[in-house]
């Protein structure tokens, strides 16, 4: 069966996460409807990450098994106009054949987020549902600093949802960025995998070093002290974008 590899962009806020889930609308239901309407399969789509209720992806990455070689461009358009006519927030950017051992989950070897906060008096318009507003003003340059100590390999059981099913709270944090440009502060971070609400707690946290609830030894103590009750505030949903997966 010829594997397609599809990279495609979603606004979350329609989605009760990217996992399929019986009687609930999610990103990966309405591409697997989409993909049934074109070419009459009955897939399992796999994505490069479950991302949560409310949020978004600029680049995520899924493999999908069809039972007829089509063409690339084909697969992209018509699955594109199925989610269009269903009134989908959807788009497949891309698809392409791949060899039988890619696997969107598996083959990746780097995830990459951004979490973007709107920090003025005055609330969103524009993108309310694709920022966190946040109308007191955050010191950046604090939570940057702060952020370094999140670097690297630790137990981030502070920092995981009490429901997260992995095996292993241990994860090497890659990067962890904190950016402003006039009323938009980004956090950028990447690792290799995550853990489940990892981004959002971490974020949460270092909202708290911001507006000066917190200091960077008060994070430090909170990774350290391994236990979720330590953990900041949980940023919500909205401003979170899973932004690029790499192979």
């Amino acid at each position: 069966m010829p594997r397609y590899r599809l990279d495609l962009e979603y606004d979350g806020r329609a989605y009760a996460g990217w996992q399929r889930q019986a009687g609930l609308h999610t990103v990966q239901a309405a591409i697997e409807q989409a993909i049934l309407k074109f070419s009459g399969d009955e897939i399992s789509l796999r994505g490069a990450g479950r991302t949560d209720a409310g949020v978004h992806a600029t680049a995520q990455v899924a493999h999908a098994d069809l039972t007829k070689a089509w063409a690339d461009d084909k697969v992209r358009d018509a699955v594109n106009a199925h989610l269009q006519m269903a009134g989908e927030t959807v788009a497949i950017i891309a698809a392409r054949q791949v060899p039988d051992e890619f696997d969107a989950r598996f083959s990746a070897t780097g995830r990459h987020y951004i979490y973007r906060i709107l920090n003025r008096r005055a609330p969103a318009a524009l993108e309310r549902g694709k920022v966190w507003w946040v109308p007191k003003r955050l010191d950046h340059e604090a939570m940057a600093d702060a952020a370094k100590l999140l670097l690297g390999r630790h137990d981030f059981t502070t920092f995981r949802s009490t429901q997260c099913q992995a095996n292993s709270p241990l994860r090497t944090l890659a990067q962890l960025d904190v950016t402003r440009s006039g009323d938009m502060i980004e956090v950028r971070t990447s690792a290799r995998s995550f853990l489940h609400n990892q981004v959002r707690s971490m974020v949460g946290s270092l909202k708290r070093v911001g507006e000066g609830g917190w200091t960077a030894d008060d994070l430090k103590a909170a990774l350290d002290a391994r236990n979720r009750a330590a953990c900041g505030q949980v940023a919500p949903p909205d401003g979170l974008y899973l932004s690029g997966v790499d192979y």
